[in-house]
């Protein structure tokens, strides 16, 4: 009975699991893309400049990606449901500070937080649910983000238009408190497990036959402490440098792709458009390759290596586009294999270090690829800067101002498309 109860479910009550994790998908990461939209109206009511509003978003990503530890470390030591409930009334709290005007670090030191504690927990759990299906399931939370950025655009617009940035922030907080709704529905599979485990320990006698079956049974059990030694395993250690390289790269181009289509004098509408096709490529991709994935016909991780290599041909094709179409076929391949690989680096990750380790690693993970987003974007801003172009077909020398005018932390006019607001605040 112990070994039934200890496998995953595969189904069932874990795809209410599954909806509430896409839930608290789009009200954290979906939230944080679409922010941009606050950029101009953040920056006049503090009287900063914009390079200092610029770093709104940093501050945000940079806590989020700390806290991941943290949260990763309370899903061990209590359960996945009191830390996203938690991460939810964190996010609530950020946003009405916002409301009233505080400073804003500690405005968005909060909401990062927030999201770091709802987001972590809420991905993690899903794999604890499911074994056989976890690609399609996990495919299925992540595409949360992409789904919320669609509504959350012209919505937050709205709300900024009817009751100003302040009541639209304290709006958006009071709909992140829904987070704790659906952190309520994240049943405690593993922790009811824990104290049957310690129960069986402290009833049944040590060198009993019975003992050792437990054990054996309750093997795929996730420990209850934070494992950090895990940066000793060379496993997990080559999968940590692929995700730093990954964030190196594969999240630059969306930060450059609107000033390289102006570059090219491409008109604005037609920009816009190239955003629209990233958006709707990136959530098909996710779905189709968790689709994939869960018929089994290949191996995750190979699928993660066709993606990586799909992706990083489409990335050095990129650069050869002179015109509209040629610039919206290699988007279109470059979002699908993002989003292919955002859908299934989870379940590779579970692979790599097995189920019993995988809250520590997640953590872990999230804090050492970090680094590959803080780097890439200042690398390519300064590869952009001494070579003075984007792309191979465009004449070296045009003036920074033109390059730069769709840039989202330079300019306010970025701030006034949602999909370029979603995207130039990439976090996945």
């Amino acid at each position: 009975m112990q070994a039934k109860d200890s496998s995953p479910p595969d189904g069932g009550y874990g795809w209410v699991v599954v909806v509430s994790a896409f839930m608290v998908m789009g009200l954290t990461a979906a939230v944080l893309k679409t922010f941009g939209l606050f950029f101009v109206e953040i920056q006049q009511h503090f009287d900063e400049l914009a390079s200092t509003t610029s770093w709104i978003t940093s501050v945000t990503i940079t806590v989020f990606h700390l806290g991941a530890p943290v949260a990763s470390s309370l899903c061990v030591q209590y359960t996945h449901r009191r830390v996203v409930i938690t991460g939810g009334l964190l996010a609530f709290s950020g946003m009405a500070l916002g409301f009233f005007g505080l400073n804003m670090v500690w405005l968005f030191a909060t909401t990062g937080l927030g999201i770091s504690f709802s987001w972590t927990p809420a991905i993690s759990i899903v794999s604890h649910y499911f074994s056989k299906k976890r690609a399609l399931a996990n495919a299925i939370a992540s595409a949360g983000e992409c789904a919320f950025a669609f509504m959350f655009g012209p919505f937050f617009q709205w709300l900024i238009g009817q009751y100003g940035w302040k009541g639209a922030l304290l709006i958006i907080g009071g709909i992140q408190l829904n987070i704790c709704v659906c952190g309520v529905l994240m049943r405690p599979l593993a922790s009811s497990y824990f104290l049957e485990a310690s129960h069986c320990e402290n009833e049944t006698p040590s060198g009993n036959g019975a003992s050792r079956t437990d054990k054996e049974d309750q093997s795929p059990i996730t420990p209850k402490t934070f494992n950090w030694m895990l940066v000793r395993q060379p496993e997990f250690v080559l999968y940590a440098i692929f995700g730093i390289l990954a964030a190196m790269s594969f999240f630059v181009p969306p930060l450059f792709l609107v000033p390289l289509s102006y570059s090219l004098g491409i008109d604005e509408s037609w920009t816009a458009s190239l955003l629209s096709i990233l958006a709707m490529v990136d959530f098909g991709g996710r779905l189709l390759c968790g689709w994939y994935a869960n018929l089994h016909v290949t191996k995750s991780i190979h699928l993660l290596a066709m993606a990586i290599t799909l992706i990083s041909t489409s990335l050095m094709l990129l650069p050869l586009a002179n015109n509209y179409l040629s610039l919206a076929i290699f988007t279109g391949f470059y979002g699908f294999f993002f989003g292919t690989t955002v859908a299934i680096h989870i379940t590779v990750l579970v692979d790599v270090v097995g189920m019993p380790e995988f809250d520590s690693a997640l953590g872990l993970f999230m804090l050492i690829r970090s680094t590959g987003g803080f780097v890439g974007p200042p690398l390519a801003g300064k590869l952009r800067q001494l070579t003075a172009k984007y792309s191979l077909k465009e004449e070296r020398g045009m003036q920074p101002s033109s390059a730069h005018k769709g840039m989202c932390h330079h300019t306010h006019r970025a701030a006034d498309t949602p999909l370029q607001s979603y995207y130039c605040n990439a976090v996945l």
